[in-house]
């Protein structure tokens, strides 16, 4: 290794600890046991330009253990993107650009958040898979428009993550070949060696899972990481592994090897001492020497030179294919081809049907209309009705399919479907049943966090499920849904409902959508339709100015209001009916239009939905009720379900009139 690469490497190191010394919090291990290796990715094999953080050329770099911040936040001040040393001098701190973790849209240069680990190994998973789906779309013979490595670092936790091994495992059926993840492997976690709980070959399971494994002994070794690198990026047909042994906190002598070296700070003495183990001859902290300045000037002129190249490639293309080229950069744009308001195709039914059904027949409109759509199930797609006919599997032999076949692993779907959207050019969506969103909840807030547009297609949405009992009945999910920032719920009532549903999630969302669907059939209501989009609209009007009572449901729950005020009317009470496909949505609207539909001069209502109650008092206040099941199902045909429970035009008339009688 040359004097300048090793200089580099502690300079690394040596930033890592003073950021995390400074902030008095954070992990300085993995930063200094893995500062090599991120050194030789970044320097001698990661194709990325500091000047232009979203260029489509670049390859992709996550930090999948997203504790050590420390390292890519050194990294990118070094390589001279837009992180200056009094950002370092930030790290943790409140409004900096160094947060604990690394997160997406917030500081230059992440491509995606990351910290619950595993999570990042599924994310470039999902990067990979785009990369290799967009480049089969838009490639031509002497023109690669689309190519790129996806590169991951991982540590030790990561792998034991149940996530990861999904998403490991996907990848080697796929033959994601220029896949590549870097395990930092220091046999270290907080509670000590990896001995007490992860002792399996982690070379012989990836080669199990169809991935191409290379080994280096010294993780101090610039020079065979770099070669590593080299022979992983030459394997084309399979995911490839470098497993680097380190040392985690290396540098620090009373430190190194040692899980107190994971997530503390190493205390201003052992940080003199690192420096002069290190031979780091430099007394002002936070110092990055002339040296290092130039050469990495000299680095990132070179980086720069590459999307040069590509600029002149692309110049060719778009006189060459310049109807791809558009279209290319119209999926970059993340904008539609069609105003899907104005689609009439999308709202026109005919008949009632399950909103599962009618989201499957959108779809399938939506795959001409949105060319760009790509998306798939764990194993239920014929249950969940999310196969776009004529579109073609994704799979190793054809990467221009625009189905994706997750197998049953709901939560690296999630966390890979994260991936794909942060890639860019991509709409994806990805389904299961509802009650399997908790398998997915963990990448689901991250979608969330993030901000990224990914539709969840979650089918079966009820006590309407059935005979397969309380085990796949959903009861507290809604309200554990609602409950997540930036987050869109939809619990359509009918099949313009749903389309409502498709059209906000694909071209108005601005984090992720959940569309909640039914197994059985609904009515269609001809009310319904783009109002939806407002969140909550009046099905059916009083015909008071002012209401005896409001009614308000969502789903499947809006036929029962809706026929129990039929019912009332009969008996000489004024009901408003209300559908309440997304409370998000309605909590958008302006406070006239809140008040226009949810007046608060009418104090009687009544709300009611198969699930939980919980969310609900809110809208119906002290003097209202909700009709809800707030237990567990039974295991019995729909029909007695919904009436055992409680889910009937019968019981919404009788508790509505204890609403209004009890005054």
């Amino acid at each position: 290794m040359k004097n300048t690469d090793q200089l580099i490497v502690s300079n690394i190191r040596i930033l890592s600890a003073e950021m995390v010394q400074k902030s008095n919090s954070g992990h300085p291990g993995l930063p200094m046991g893995a500062a090599p290796m991120a050194y030789a990715l970044w320097a001698k094999n990661m194709k990325h330009n500091p000047y232009n953080t979203k260029w489509i050329g670049r390859d992709r770099f996550v930090l999948s253990a997203g504790h050590g911040s420390a390292l890519i936040y050194s990294l990118l001040h070094l390589f001279n993107y837009e992180l200056s040393i009094e950002d370092l001098k930030k790290f943790r701190q409140w409004e900096s650009k160094t947060p604990g973790h690394p997160e997406y849209g917030h500081t230059v240069g992440i491509e995606t958040t990351t910290g619950p680990l595993g999570q990042g190994i599924a994310n470039a998973v999902g990067m990979a898979m785009a990369e290799q789906y967009l480049a089969a779309k838009f490639n031509k013979p002497g023109f690669e428009i689309i190519d790129n490595y996806t590169f991951a670092l991982t540590g030790d936790g990561c792998l034991m993550e149940g996530v990861a091994l999904e998403a490991i495992s996907l990848a080697g059926t796929l033959g994601l070949g220029k896949l590549i993840l870097l395990y930092d492997c220091n046999n270290i976690t907080i509670e000590g060696s990896t001995d007490i709980a992860f002792t399996e070959d982690v070379e012989k399971k990836f080669e199990a899972c169809g991935w191409h494994a290379v080994k280096v002994e010294d993780g101090n070794d610039v020079d065979s990481i770099d070669k590593a690198i080299k022979m992983a990026k030459a394997e084309k047909e399979k995911p490839s592994i470098v497993i680097v042994k380190t040392q985690i906190g290396y540098g620090c002598p009373a430190k190194q090897g040692k899980s107190s070296a994971h997530g503390e700070p190493l205390g201003v003495e052992n940080i003199k001492a690192a420096k002069e183990f290190l031979g780091w001859n430099y007394e002002e902290e936070f110092h990055v020497p002339d040296e290092v300045k130039s050469h990495l000037h000299e680095v990132t002129e070179q980086l720069k030179g590459e999307e040069e190249k590509w600029e002149k490639l692309k110049e060719g293309y778009d006189k060459e294919y310049p109807e791809l080229s558009k279209e290319l950069e119209l999926w970059l744009s993340g904008k539609g081809a069609v105003d899907l308001d104005k689609e009439e195709s999308l709202w026109s039914f005919e008949k009632p049907m399950a909103t599962r059904a009618s989201s499957g027949i959108i779809i399938n409109k939506l795959a001409s209309l949105v060319p760009n759509l790509i998306g798939g199930s764990a194993d239920l797609a014929p249950s969940t009705k999310t196969y776009m006919e004529g579109k073609g599997d994704f799979s190793k032999e054809n990467r221009a399919g625009a189905n994706l076949h997750f197998g049953i692993r709901e939560h690296a779907m999630a966390a890979i479907a994260n991936g794909m959207t942060v890639y860019g050019g991509l709409k994806t969506f990805v389904a299961t049943f509802f009650v399997f969103s908790d398998y997915m909840k963990g990448a689901m807030r991250l979608s969330a966090l993030m901000k990224l547009p990914v539709v969840y297609v979650l089918t079966h949405d009820s006590i309407g499920v059935g005979e397969d009992g309380p085990t796949h009945e959903p009861i507290e999910q809604l309200a554990s849904l609602r409950s997540i920032p930036n987050m869109t719920v939809y619990r359509p009532a009918d099949s313009k409902e749903t389309a409502a549903a498709w059209d906000y999630a694909l071209t108005k969302a601005d984090g992720p959508t959940c569309l909640v669907l039914t197994r059985q059939d609904l009515p269609l209501y001809k009310e319904t339709g783009l109002e939806a989009l407002k969140g909550a609209y009046i099905l059916k009007d009083s015909k008071k100015d002012i209401a005896d009572i409001i009614l308000m449901a969502t789903g499947s729950e809006v036929e029962l209001i809706y026929k129990a005020a039929e019912i009332l009317e009969e008996k000489g009470i004024d009901a408003r009916v209300v559908s309440m496909p997304s409370l998000e949505l309605f909590e958008r609207q302006s406070e006239e239009y809140k008040e226009k539909i949810l007046p608060k001069k009418v104090r009687n209502r009544l709300a009611v939905e198969a699930a939980s109650s919980f969310g609900w008092h809110k809208y119906v206040g002290l003097d209202g009720n909700v009709i809800s099941i707030d237990h567990f199902g039974a295991s019995a045909p729909a029909k007695i379900l919904f009436e055992e429970f409680g889910f009937t035009v019968k019981n919404v008339v009788e508790k509505a009139l204890e609403i209004i009688t009890k005054k």
